[in-house]
């Protein structure tokens, strides 16, 4: 638990997150937690939010969990929030819901959205928070790459050990029917979610429309697990799914640990997408769930398994984050990242 020192400076760390998200009296926060888990979190974001005068509720879940995310994001199956409607229900009456659990991909986030709740995920310890709090300047270079994925009906990512892989992207009577995930670490349009930490950008291809090939490199990381590539392991795609995973030992253990989910839907093309978070560190030792990682400037985040977030139905528990150094992207004709640098003007952090 945080001294004095320490909690009054997370709540005002929180009390400026809870500005930007526009939080204010006329609003009703709700902050979620379980167990023992960032209790010290939870109290911060309830005083934060008294401090601007919003009506607060603390939805407090027992839990035997004591690992926090890191349990949920190496299995999707479930959350404490599942087969509890009362919880449930105050989430929903809520303008804004601190996620303190891990509830994404799961129908409950969906349902809290759908119900006009804006939602913001805080899992990662406070320095990465602080190091990497969110500024208006990032959200604007997100929502440039936004626009120009809206725009665009192609996506192709390459990189010198062996990738080239196509993403037909989906086009439903013109642009922007498709979901494209915008993460810029704040949130204050209703039923939106965000993620504090983030810096990123993704998208999905259609069902069937992921062709080529995926080589990750030595150097390159593997979430949730967070371990880093020792040798190059190449995924084969066809029709939107992985049909062969080749290499030494890092391969073995990537293609087992898929398999033992039992669930063919394991081996689907998730999201792709691109980092634009020039303070996020390339290091899987850091403490948390690696956010650098997938928010790290100039990667290519190659995603496998599920998809709901971006509208799909495939819910399978089995959700792989593979974030990936010196790529090139293009959407379209128009180069967006060459060799791990960003060349678009507009999605430039300053000093790139």
């Amino acid at each position: 638990m945080a001294n004095q020192a320490d909690m009054q400076e997370m709540i005002e760390l929180f009390e400026a997150e809870l500005r930007l998200c526009r939080l204010d009296s006329s609003q009703k926060l709700a902050v979620l937690s379980e167990g023992e888990n960032l209790k010290d979190y939870a109290e911060a974001f309830l005083r934060a939010g008294d401090n601007l005068g919003a009506e607060t509720a603390h939805v407090h879940l027992a839990s035997a969990n004591t690992a926090g995310a890191d349990a949920y994001l190496g299995d999707l199956s479930g959350n404490p929030l599942t087969n509890n409607p009362a919880a449930l229900a105050i989430l929903k009456e809520a303008d804004l819901v601190i996620d303190l659990v891990f509830l994404l991909f799961s129908a409950e986030q969906i349902e809290i959205q759908r119900a006009g709740t804006r939602m913001l995920l805080v899992v990662e310890p406070f320095e990465i928070l602080k190091r990497l709090f969110p500024t208006e300047a990032m959200r604007r270079r997100v929502e440039a790459g936004e626009r120009r994925m809206q725009a665009a009906r192609t996506l192709r990512f390459t990189n010198r050990a062996g990738t080239d892989v196509v993403y037909e992207l989906e086009q439903l009577d013109g642009p922007p029917p498709r979901c494209i995930l915008t993460e810029y670490g704040y949130t204050e349009t209703p039923g939106r979610w965000d993620h504090w930490p983030s810096g990123f950008l993704a998208s999905t291809g259609t069902a069937t429309g992921v062709e080529g090939r995926v080589v990750m490199d030595a150097g390159d990381l593997i979430l949730p697990q967070k371990e880093v590539v020792q040798t190059p392991i190449a995924f084969t795609i066809r029709d939107g799914y992985i049909t062969g995973i080749d290499g030494g030992a890092d391969a073995r253990r990537l293609a087992e640990y898929m398999e033992s989910f039992d669930d063919p839907r394991a081996f689907a093309v998730s999201h792709i997408g691109w980092g634009l978070n020039e303070d996020a560190k390339w290091d899987a030792t850091l403490p948390g769930i690696c956010m650098d990682g997938r928010a790290y400037y100039g990667n290519v985040l190659f995603s496998t398994g599920p998809n709901t977030e971006f509208g799909g139905d495939n819910d399978t528990a089995c959700h792989l984050d593979l974030p990936m150094k010196n790529c090139s992207l293009w959407l379209d004709n128009d180069i967006i990242v060459r060799d791990g640098e960003v060349i678009p003007e507009d999605l430039r952090a300053r000093g790139h």
